[in-house]
């Protein structure tokens, strides 16, 4: 596995806005080293320095790492203020999108390095699919029961059950009941197309 400096540009790193000047500010008021903060993101001083100075443009994947050691968001990173876009979300404007025979409907802002949805699940839809990609994910049962499967480990969600996870640990989502399962997801995705998150059928059940 490459390591993040190594990784070559592509369609989206160079779609990155200009950032030198976020993140040295944003480094020090996290109160960091240019040491500390290169190594906790994986990276070389040699090479955060040249993010810091505009000689090297950041990946996404780069971004996600230095937003959550810095505690901020990809937002700020990008010099985008909160009140760019409305804190709300009205019941009424969360329009449905189908996407792979999952029902999604937008719970948050869009544009920010975390995303909300209120998701369906029906029953046999996508249970062969594996997801691996940077981030973060929580997920709340509303309704129904969920089957996740986290590395080898299998877990049996019913309503009022959450899980959070490291979005690197293979995982699969399976509604266990033929009405499908309801819930509330939160993941620090960066607006990655489905195909790059998915490792593909798997063969094998999940028990």
């Amino acid at each position: 596995m490459s390591s993040p400096e190594s990784e070559p540009p592509g369609p989206q790193a160079e779609a990155v806005p200009l950032v030198a000047p976020q993140l040295r500010a944003l480094r020090r008021r996290a109160s960091l080293t240019l040491e500390a903060a290169a190594r906790a993101a994986g990276l070389s001083p040699a090479h955060l320095s040249r993010l810091e100075t505009g000689q090297r443009q950041p990946s996404l994947p780069m971004l996600l790492g230095l937003a959550r050691i810095y505690g901020t968001t990809v937002s700020e990173l990008l010099g985008e203020t909160v009140a760019d876009r409305d804190a709300v979300v009205r019941h009424a404007d969360m329009e449905p999108t189908a996407a792979g025979g999952w029902t999604y409907w937008q719970a948050g802002a869009s544009g920010r390095g975390m995303q909300a949805l209120r998701v369906h699940v029906p029953h046999g839809s996508q249970g062969d699919i594996v997801r691996v990609h940077p981030g973060e994910e929580w997920l709340y049962v509303l309704e129904g029961r969920l089957r996740l499967r986290l590395g080898d480990t299998t877990h049996l969600l019913a309503a009022g059950d959450s899980a959070h996870f490291d979005s690197l640990t293979p995982h699969r989502i399976v509604a266990e009941d033929h009405r499908g399962v309801e819930l509330l997801f939160v993941h620090t995705l960066l607006q990655s197309p489905t195909a790059a998150l998915c490792l593909g059928p798997t063969t094998g059940d999940m028990s």
